[in-house]
C-alpha cells in the first residue's frame, strides 16, 4: 500500500502512470503542439519527480519547493524531447529534473557564490574533463591555470567555493544509538591559511625542479618508496644512496615561500652527491 503524501495540495499516493504503449504516442502529439497530450504527460510523469526529490532529502529544503521545481524540469523536458533519438523518455527527463533542482539549490544557498566565481569553476570543470579524455589522469591545479591562462590560487578558490557544504551535525556512523557527525571527524588544525600558503610555495618549488628531480620526490614523498627502491629506479650506486632524514616528510614539507626553491633543491643534489 501506498503512503498517502501532500505536496502542494495533491494526492501523490493517487498519481497516475502513463503506460510504455502510450507515452510514445502523447509524446509525438505534445511535439506537435496537442496541449491535451502535453498536460497528459505532466500529470502521468508526477511519480518521475517524486522519485527524484527523494534523493535530495535531508537537506532542510521545503519538500513543495523542491516539487514545484521538478516540475519545472519536467516540463522542460517534455517540451525539448525528441522522439526519433529512440531514447526512453525517463532518461531523458531525470537529468533535466535534476539539473533544475541542483540550479533552484544553488541560487537559493545561504553561502552566496559570485557568478565570475561560478564562470571560473564550470570553465576549470569543462578544462578537467576535455584533459581527463585526452591524457587519462586528472590534471594538477598548475595544468588547469596553464590551460586556462589564470592564477592557480584562483581556480582552486572558484572550485572550492561550488562545493556543496554539509552540516557538521549530519551523522556518517550510527550503531546502536551512538551516533558519529561530521563534526567528531573533523580535526582542529591551527593555523590552516599559512599551511595553504606553504604547500603552493612548495608545489612551486618542487615545478622549478628537473624531471629526474622532480621522480625523486615524487616516489620517495607521494609513491612510499624506500631509499633503496628510489636509488635503484633512478640507478645511484650504494656509495651514492640518498640520506636519510629522521623526519624527510615533515622537512620537505615544511619549506616557505622564502626557502622553497633553494632548499628543495639542495635536498635533491644532497640526493645525487
Amino acid at each position: 500500500m501506498q503512503t498517502k503524501v501532500e505536496i502542494c495540495g495533491v494526492n501523490t499516493s493517487q498519481l497516475t502512470v502513463i503506460p510504455a504503449a502510450e507515452m510514445d504516442k502523447l509524446l509525438r502529439c505534445a511535439s506537435d503542439g496537442d496541449s491535451a497530450a502535453r498536460e497528459t504527460l505532466i500529470r502521468g510523469n508526477l511519480r518521475l519527480v517524486l522519485s527524484v526529490i527523494q534523493r535530495f532529502g535531508g537537506r532542510g529544503e521545503s519538500v513543495d519547493d523542491l516539487f514545484q521545481v521538478g516540475c519545472i524540469g519536467l516540463i522542460k523536458a517534455i517540451d525539448n524531447f525528441n522522439c526519433d533519438l529512440n531514447v526512453r523518455f525517463s532518461t531523458y527527463a531525470v537529468p533535466m529534473i535534476i539539473g533544475e533542482i541542483r540550479r533552484y539549490l544553488r541560487d537559493n544557498s545561504t553561502i552566496r557564490v559570485s557568478r565570475s566565481m561560478r564562470d571560473i569553476a564550470y570553465k576549470a570543470l569543462q578544462a578537467k574533463e576535455a584533459f581527463v579524455r585526452e591524457n587519462q589522469r586528472e590534471p594538477t591545479i598548475v595544468e588547469l591555470a596553464k590551460i586556462l591562462d589564470m592564477k592557480k590560487e584562483d581556480i582552486a578558490l572558484a572550485l572550492d567555493a561550488i562545493v556543496e557544504p554539509i552540516s557538521l551535525f549530519e551523522p556518517v556512523f550510527s550503531d546502536g544509538g551512538d551516533t558519529v557527525c561530521v563534526m567528531d571527524q573533523v580535526g582542529d588544525h591551527k593555523n590552516t591559511d599559512e599551511q595553504w600558503l606553504e604547500q603552493i610555495a612548495l608545489r612551486e618549488a618542487i615545478d622549478s625542479l628537473n624531471k629526474r628531480e622532480q621522480r625523486i620526490v615524487h616516489m620517495r614523498f607521494f609513491e612510499g618508496r624506500t631509499q633503496m627502491e628510489v636509488a635503484e629506479e633512478i640507478h645511484i650506486s650504494q656509495n651514492k644512496r640518498i640520506p636519510c632524514y629522521t623526519d624527510e616528510v615533515r622537512f620537505l614539507r615544511s619549506l616557505s615561500a622564502k626557502r622553497g626553491t633553494y632548499e628543495v633543491t639542495y635536498y635533491i643534489a644532497w640526493t645525487l652527491l
